[in-house]
């Protein structure tokens, strides 16, 4: 038994002892779930979470919520910001993971995606910059992104072999020098191949929204490279209705349900 359950269960023991101090305990209990070791992150990058709200009020979070706008429906997106499970809503299909392999309800027979690839893909596209304070993560310092004119001050990131999906995959974080907010995001994809990739594609970050203590993206857009050099924008994806809670979902929420299959 780990030191932080000896600690909830003595404060249990204490709180059925002591009943009147109960919002003493439960403010103690909360304060060992988030406290995070800041040190182990580059100074400028832990500045960039903090213009974001801070890894401490992310890590209270249990579950994120937010919708996606399709032509005909939202696309409705649940995670849970602490085992990752995710599911995904829509009129059309329900697609799922919850700990051990990712479940489609094809509601229609015309689900033309790859489950396996994008039950996760655009949480971690939304959860910027939070989800780069992810265990197995390297970081270094990156030479900095000019686009007209400005230049933005940035971090490479890496991942230990073995972590995620596709470990081979590298992120380029880069931030407002004034202000520290996230402004561009770079990316290899190199889940299909799974060999190291060249080719770094550009998301921009400009469009923020306060939901409850923390900012993320009211709405993120993709610009076209040639050559290496970031072009005109190509592509905005908007957000809608997101809400953060403290409360996890029960673990039947994420599950498969009974008439959906295991892709492979």
């Amino acid at each position: 038994m780990n030191k932080f359950y000896l600690l909830v269960l003595a404060l249990a023991v204490f709180a059925c002892k002591e009943a009147p101090k109960k919002e003493m305990v439960t403010d103690a209990v909360e304060a060992v779930e988030k406290q995070v070791d800041l040190d182990k992150y580059p100074a400028e990058l832990n500045k960039v979470f903090e213009a974001h709200g801070g890894l401490n009020a992310w890590k209270g979070y249990k579950t994120l919520h937010f919708e996606m706008p399709k032509e005909d429906f939202n696309e409705i997106q649940t995670i849970d910001l602490h085992k990752r499970f995710d599911k995904i809503s829509t009129p059309a299909y329900d697609l799922g993971y919850a700990g051990s392999d990712v479940w489609l309800m094809d509601k229609t027979g015309d689900y033309k995606g790859k489950p396996k690839f994008y039950h996760n893909l655009m949480f971690y596209f939304y959860a910027m910059p939070f989800v780069l304070s992810d265990n197995g993560i390297k970081y270094e310092e990156a030479d900095a992104l000019v686009y007209d004119g400005v230049s933005y001050p940035g971090y490479k990131i890496s991942y230990n072999t073995g972590v995620g999906a596709s470990s081979t995959d590298e992120y380029y974080i880069y931030y407002d020098a004034k202000t520290y907010e996230m402004r561009w995001l770079g990316y290899t994809m190199t889940y299909f191949s799974g060999e190291p990739s060249d080719k770094i594609s550009y998301i921009n970050y400009a469009d923020w929204v306060k939901v409850d203590e923390v900012l993320l993206p009211n709405s993120i857009t993709w610009h076209k490279v040639e050559e290496g050099k970031i072009k005109e924008a190509a592509k905005t994806v908007n957000f809608e209705n997101a809400t953060l809670s403290t409360e996890a979902k029960p673990m039947e929420f994420y599950s498969k349900p009974e008439n959906a299959v295991i892709v492979e």
